[in-house]
């Protein structure tokens, strides 16, 4: 997979509507199931699972309300779609940025409940031990006081959500992203939004054609 987020230099430009346009296409085309017909008919009549973009005022506004700088793939990706209206059959749809936030406040009792607090403010997880990700990554591991300050950015699915960690920041400014689910021991962690919907697309689809997109 190319890690566009890792990409030195000038800020990245995330592919947000060509992976939006290929994935909504994967949902909604002539070989998807029977399933896929749950889907409102304007869904299949634009052939797109998102919305228009959400303008630079809404984003703006949104990192007001929040106190914080939108992650680039994630700001980068409501302005591509302000939301989505279906990840998978576990992941809840993506909010739109009216939606979107702190998880304190919009579920206060998993924030609470994860959250457990750490002696002495110091990180509960080593940096040598937290700072993977991929293959070698074991969910696990999760620093649970960052549950405090995550950002809500779905729904509930089947129990599972996403949320984005402000407590870690990589050079390019990322977040880090998270995908939770009641029946995980932890948490599966991702250096960015960006790292993270790629993951999960291709996990649903590993025969689409992604090499076009850098994939």
């Amino acid at each position: 997979m190319t890690d566009l987020s890792r990409t030195s230099g000038a800020s990245v430009s995330y592919p947000w509507r060509e992976l939006l346009q290929e994935w909504s296409g994967l949902w909604l085309g002539p070989d998807a199931g029977d399933v896929e017909r749950r889907f409102p008919d304007w869904a299949h009549a634009s052939g797109w699972l998102g919305a228009g973009g959400a303008p630079e005022t809404d984003i703006a506004a949104l990192e007001q309300r929040l106190g914080a700088t939108l992650p680039p793939s994630y700001r980068q990706f409501l302005l591509a779609s302000n939301g989505w209206l279906h990840v998978n059959d576990t992941e809840g749809p993506l909010l739109n940025a009216e939606k979107v936030g702190w998880l304190r406040d919009l579920d206060p009792e998993l924030a609470q409940t994860w959250g457990e607090d750490t002696a002495d403010d110091l990180p509960s997880i080593l940096d040598d031990e937290y700072l993977r990700y991929g293959d070698d990554q074991d969910c696990v591991i999760v620093r649970r006081e960052h549950f405090r300050t995550a950002l809500q950015i779905s729904d509930w699915g089947d129990s599972a959500l996403l949320m984005l960690n402000p407590a870690i920041i990589n050079d390019q400014g990322e977040w880090e992203a998270w995908a939770f689910a009641s029946w995980y021991p932890g948490v599966f962690r991702y250096p960015s939004f960006w790292d993270l919907m790629v993951d999960l697309i291709k996990t649903d689809y590993p025969d689409a054609g992604w090499v076009e997109l850098g994939l």
